[in-house]
């Protein structure tokens, strides 16, 4: 029998776009999404740090069985880097553990071009990977010594929007990656400075992308100030970001956002997912709701290959209404779930 999964109304079961701003964990720019749609049942698809903002894709209710595939998108991310100390956090707000003379321009150019395609990194110390079963980022708090083994990763694209100097020298650097999942931002900086002959840290760091996803798209988004140099390092001097919190008026315009732009997944939606939308026959609906066997003859006859199919049902509506998830290995279907309450 498949996983069945509450559909206790439209909105709850849906795909929502949310801003985060600096200073909140990942975990807290929830409670918007759950307040404006009633649900407890909400869950991000990549945590960002703390002192980081920009795009958190958000799935509620029954879509949170799709958040792992969202997370395996690749993303896009804007970055301050700060160069000259090093933080065990690699961020600003962890203590200092390495110092080195900033780089050339030339220098780190250089090593910034050398940072695309498949390479190897390690995440930081300070992250939410498990080693032997317990949190990287714990153990770290504790003083234990982690060494997070090194992991494949792809820099699909990179480039430099601007440089900062101090006394002919590379101060900061804003600095925009396109990455695969699993990239951390903050070591491929400590990396870029190591090779140019450095020490750094991310001052800022913006989420602007996941997969098709685009944080202009987002709720709050206008909340966000311009992301640049100045702006972040100026932030960081007078210490008030991190402690900004929204207003009454802000959370309520969030809120009311939430509500208008929310997104129930839909055929257009699915494809955005990289899953194949599959169509129900009439006749074979209440068969797969009661979750008998899965056979070519219940549904239309579709062109796409996939291996992930949405599957959606005509009912009395314009739309076609999504009935759960289903996977294909060779000529043999299997039900991933099934949404409840729609038959």
């Amino acid at each position: 029998m498949p996983k069945t999964i509450e559909n206790t109304a439209s909105p709850v079961s849906s795909l929502v776009l949310l801003a985060k701003r600096p200073g909140k964990t990942s975990f807290s720019s929830l409670f918007s999404v759950k307040h404006s749609l009633a649900t407890k049942k909400v869950g991000h698809t990549g945590t960002l740090d703390s002192f980081a903002e920009g795009l958190l894709v958000v799935c509620t209710g029954g879509l949170t069985r799709i958040a792992s595939r969202i997370t395996a998108f690749d993303k896009e991310y804007e970055a301050i880097i700060a160069f000259g100390s090093e933080t065990d956090t690699l961020d600003p707000y962890g203590e200092v553990v390495r110092s080195a003379p900033l780089p050339t321009v030339e220098a780190f150019v250089e090593a910034f071009e050398v940072f695309r395609g498949e390479l190897m990194q390690r995440p930081p110390a300070f992250s939410a990977l498990h080693i032997d079963g317990k949190r990287s980022s714990d153990l770290a708090r504790k003083g234990v010594a982690v060494e997070v083994p090194e992991r494949k990763i792809s820099v699909f694209s990179s480039s430099l929007k601007e440089i900062k100097e101090k006394d002919g020298l590379v101060e900061y650097a804003h600095v925009i990656f396109h990455v695969s999942k699993g990239t951390y931002i903050r070591s491929l900086a400590r990396d870029i400075a190591v090779s140019c002959g450095s020490a750094s840290h991310l001052a800022g760091l913006l989420r602007t992308k996941v997969g098709s996803f685009r944080l202009e798209d987002a709720a709050g988004c206008s909340l966000l100030k311009p992301f640049s140099i100045e702006r972040v390092v100026s932030a960081l001097k007078s210490a008030v970001e991190g402690e900004i919190t929204k207003s009454e008026t802000d959370e309520e315009s969030v809120q009311a956002e939430i509500r208008q732009k929310i997104r129930s997944m839909t055929p257009s939606l699915a494809l955005e997912c990289g899953f194949t939308p599959l169509y129900l026959r009439k006749e074979y609906v209440e068969h797969f709701f009661h979750g008998k066997a899965l056979s070519e003859k219940l549904f239309q006859p579709c062109d796409s290959l996939g291996k992930e199919y949405a599957v959606f049902f005509h009912d009395q509506v314009e739309e076609p209404v999504f009935a759960g998830m289903i996977e294909k290995s060779g000529k043999f279907y299997k039900y991933g779930f099934v949404m409840s309450g729609l038959f």
